[in-house]
């Protein structure tokens, strides 16, 4: 048996074949008939790769009619803000959806430069441009990612006006006009040359990344960081904060580093992940392997994702922070220190996160929202004011500004990595050692994910539970203390099951891509009771499911 190289730099025998992967985006033409060819939006949007035939031109082409029309159909008029990461798909796709917005005539803001523009910087344009009250037309955007996906993989997603992810009635509309026009073999969709769609009034230079860096100070403690000297080691991971990074550095004067400049869509230089694959994963120890080798080089060593949505925290005393312990931290710290939120905001999470963070809300006196997976439960609070800080398990989390505006209404992992930096300098501890102090107040949590197998039948059933149908009282000894199918934050279905005891708790949720169901669970009282919570999850769905046995 080979050894498992899971941490370890990738071979080239890992590498794609970027030629062949772009190659494949044009030559190859999805059979709407197979599903698995079909557009399919997720919670981040359309996602494939050209090599499986689920990211090709004829779907981008697709999607981005689809678009059109959806913006058409809601009366949105403004600009539409294009970004893209640095995967070998992204500018292929770019192109293919210039060929379409001009065509159809939408204004559309670019860098015309070939620049990247990550998922933080065009959520943040929308929002800049839709709150100038000149603009009498709203914004939108497109952002041209697959996130932490390996290299073969390309992503689509759309942002409306609200800046942050579309919410499913938008999406599921776009996902079936857009099959149609596959099916209909693309007779309606408009589109024009790439030259001439380039040379369009309509089609116009935007650079999102100034305007991002230079509002720092208005969500961070720039100046702090500054003052402090904190040493910053700040891993793009390939990916599109590149050149954010650097600009940071040298705009706010940080003694900043960029540990690896080098974008490759091949992803040479990454470390292999938990399955020796190439993933931009910033929460996982293997991807990080090699910044967490630098850590005692800083005092806050951080990675993103491709698009920069995602963070990874790392410290000279813990190494990589678990996402939940950070997120932990970050609330207990912002809601101390940012005295002009307003005092009745209460701390998003997605009901998958550690219940840590619902002890640490408890303890500031404020209101725990707890919404289903999903960055979209976040932002109508951001927009209306009663949401403040909205973070998920999986790395992903924004805030909003000093005064209470809105910052991001997607997931800002450049934020949330210098905001370590802040905590740092304004606390003199690092964040790893902040969640010692948060463990010795209210406890230390064990948690963690298992995947089960179940049918497409047993998936579906598992979505569309009701309390009542859970029959059990007792989860690892505990009694049981609720049992969810609605999120407790905003009533929306959780599409699955939560249940909870005193110490502990397990949710249950379908995967949108593979025959198993996700187990998330936690337990306060030691890894021993949370595989008794896990063990016991697992007998209480599958009595549910009838596949007991």
């Amino acid at each position: 048996m080979s050894q498992n190289r899971a941490g370890t730099r990738a071979l080239e025998t890992d590498l794609i074949d970027v030629d062949q992967v772009v190659a494949a985006y044009y030559d190859v033409h999805p059979d709407p008939k197979e599903p698995t060819q079909r557009v399919a939006f997720g919670t981040s949007g359309h996602r494939g790769s050209s090599l499986k035939t689920s990211f090709n031109e004829d779907h981008i082409l697709a999607i981005t009619q689809a678009i059109v029309e959806y913006r058409n159909g809601q009366g949105i008029t403004g600009p539409l803000f294009l970004g893209k990461d640095t995967h070998a798909l992204s500018d292929p796709a770019q192109d293919t959806a210039l060929e379409v917005l001009a065509a159809n005539d939408v204004t559309v803001f670019w860098e015309s430069n070939g620049d990247y523009a990550p998922t933080p910087a065009v959520s943040f344009a929308i929002l800049s441009y839709n709150a100038d009250p000149s603009h009498k037309s709203q914004a939108d955007g497109i952002i041209i990612t697959p996130s932490h996906n390996p290299p073969a993989d390309g992503g689509f997603k759309y942002n409306p006006p609200h800046g942050g992810p579309a919410d499913s009635d938008a999406t599921s509309w776009i996902a079936r006009r857009a099959n149609e026009l596959i099916e209909g073999k693309l007779a309606e969709v408009k589109r024009v040359p790439l030259a001439q769609a380039k040379l369009s009034d309509g089609v116009v230079h935007h650079d999102f990344r100034a305007p991002y860096v230079n509002a720092l100070p208005e969500v961070l403690n720039i100046a702090a960081i500054k003052d402090a000297g904190i040493r910053i080691g700040a891993d793009p991971m390939g990916g599109a904060s590149v050149d954010y990074w650097g600009a940071i550095a040298e705009h706010h004067h940080l003694n900043l580093t960029v540990v690896n400049p080098l974008v490759d869509p091949r992803w040479s230089f990454m470390t292999l992940d938990w399955d020796e694959k190439i993933r931009m994963d910033c929460s996982s120890p293997y991807a990080m392997a090699s910044l967490i080798g630098q850590k005692d080089k800083f005092d806050i060593a951080t990675g993103n994702d491709a698009d920069s949505d995602r963070h990874g925290i790392v410290t000279p005393d813990g190494g990589l922070m678990n996402p939940n312990h950070y997120l932990s931290v970050a609330i207990d710290y912002l809601y101390r220190n940012r005295t002009s939120w307003p005092q009745d905001a209460g701390v998003g999470k997605t009901l998958v996160s550690s219940s840590m963070i619902d002890r640490v809300a408890a303890g500031l006196g404020r209101k725990l929202v707890e919404v289903p997976v999903g960055f979209k439960w976040f932002v109508p609070g951001f927009l209306d004011g009663t949401g403040v800080f909205g973070g998920e398990e999986s790395a992903g989390a924004s805030f909003v500004r000093f005064d209470g505006r809105p910052w991001s209404t997607d997931k800002d992992g450049i934020l949330l990595a210098l905001l370590a930096s802040e905590i740092q300098a304004v606390t003199g501890q690092s964040p790893s050692q902040l969640y010692r102090g948060l463990t010795e107040k209210y406890g230390e949590p064990a948690y963690a994910r298992i995947d089960a197998a179940a049918t497409v039948d047993q998936k579906a059933r598992l979505g569309k539970l009701s309390p009542s149908d859970v029959t059990a009282d007792q989860l690892a000894g505990e009694t049981i203390t609720a049992k969810l199918t609605e999120a407790p934050g905003n009533s929306a279905s959780i599409g699955g099951l939560k249940v909870t005891t005193e110490n502990a708790w397990f949710a249950a949720r379908p995967s949108g891509t593979e025959d198993v169901y996700k187990i998330y669970a936690e337990s306060f009282k030691g890894a021993e009771h949370l595989a008794e919570v896990q063990k016991d999850a697992k007998a209480i769905v599958d009595t549910v499911l009838g596949s007991a046995g």
